[in-house]
This record gives C-alpha cells, structure tokens and sequence, in this order.
C-alpha cells in the first residue's frame, strides 16, 4: 500500500497549565484565626519577597499595592470567629485605594506566593414570571457570587491559642451553662391559694413533694 511506510499517528492530547479551579454552593471557605497569626501572614509575605527578589527589583514580586491588599482582606474582610473572606473584587479596590486590576494581580502573586487560595461560589435564586393565563411560575437561576479566601497558616498547630483571650467575651458556653445549673431559685407555694394548692397536690401525686405528716 502506499502508506505502509509512514509511522503511526500518536493522538494529540491537550491538558490545561492548571487544575480547574473548585467551586463551592451556598459553602464558605474560611480560616479562623487571631492577630498573632495575622501578623506572621504579613510577615511570611515579607520574607517572600526578600527571598525571591530578583535585580532590579526594590520590593519583589509582592509590591507595596500587592501588599496593601492583603493587609485589607486580612484585618478589614477576614473574620477572625468564623474565619469567612469573600469581599469582591471591587470593595478590596476601594479599601486598598487601588484599581480593580491591581487587586486580580495581587491575588494571583498571593496565591503563587502560598499565602491563600480561594474558591468560586455560586447560588441560586428564585425568579417568578407570570404566563398567559396569569398564573405564577417560578424558576431558579445560578448566579456567581464573589470569592472565598482562605489564608494559609504559617504558624505550628496551638500557636494561637493565647490570642484570643482579648477577642472573646469572659467565660465559655459549658461555663454559662454551669453557673445556670447551681443557681436554683426556691419558690414556697401557699396551700391557701387555690391554682398553687393543685400544683402541690401535683407534685405529691408524681413524688416530687412529699406527703403531708400526719396530724
């Protein structure tokens, strides 16, 4: 045949430069943690930048603006109970005094740099429309909301656990729970009152108050 000789065809295959970027539904990313641990985050993008400065360079790869936006997201955005970061796009700029742009560069160096990640998160919404013959119908429609930050905690596991005696009210809920239960609150019902006369007689009925002492 005339195309024995040529060599077999190897099928092309195309993979994306990076993975697919996950997306979450009505789920928040977060991260919670306290000042301490908010520090080291501003610091170990200090110690970034000192390590991959390249000649020429007066800050490295994560600029003053870059680092402006991190200082907002993580001390104006970030919760620090819950952990939850998802300000847009837009409310970075406007906190950080930069421009859109600025803050989808800053992101992309922050997250080259292993100091956050983030996810896509999306809902839905109900939207009602009327037919022909008037009746309602409703649909639901996906829409895309901003991003969920998550930071990466540079300091070991129990590192943080003194920071947050300032944050948190005194005392824990076990706490509340406990004084509740030794604080027990005497009431002295009067046999001659007609309705607290039948909740004593309710209360010998099941046990709860001993039976009178014969006379």
């Amino acid at each position: 045949m005339l195309f024995n000789d040529l060599p077999p065809i190897t099928p092309l295959t195309c993979e994306s430069p990076r993975p697919a970027r996950e997306k979450v539904f009505r789920r928040v990313l977060g991260s919670p943690f306290g000042r301490k641990t908010k520090k080291a985050i501003m610091r170990n993008a200090e110690l970034y930048n000192a390590k991959n400065k390249k000649q020429g360079q007066h800050h490295g790869p994560i600029t003053p603006a870059f680092q402006r936006v991190l200082s907002v997201m993580l001390w104006k955005f970030h919760n620090t109970r819950t952990g939850y970061c998802f300000p847009s796009y837009e409310t970075i700029a406007a906190a950080a005094k930069c421009c859109r742009d600025t803050v989808y560069e800053a992101i992309k160096a922050l997250e080259a740099a292993d100091i956050l990640t983030w996810v896509n998160r999306f809902d839905k919404i109900p939207i009602q429309c009327r037919g022909a013959f008037g009746r309602v119908f409703t649909f639901w429609k996906y829409v895309t909301l901003s991003n969920a930050y998550c930071f990466r905690d540079p300091l070991p596991c129990g590192m943080e656990s003194d920071s947050y005696a300032s944050e948190n009210p005194p005392g824990t809920l076990n706490q509340k729970l406990s004084d509740t239960k030794d604080s027990v609150k005497i009431v002295v019902l009067d046999p001659e009152i007609s309705w607290q006369s039948a909740l004593i007689g309710l209360g010998r009925a099941c046990g709860a108050i001993p039976a009178a002492a014969a006379v």
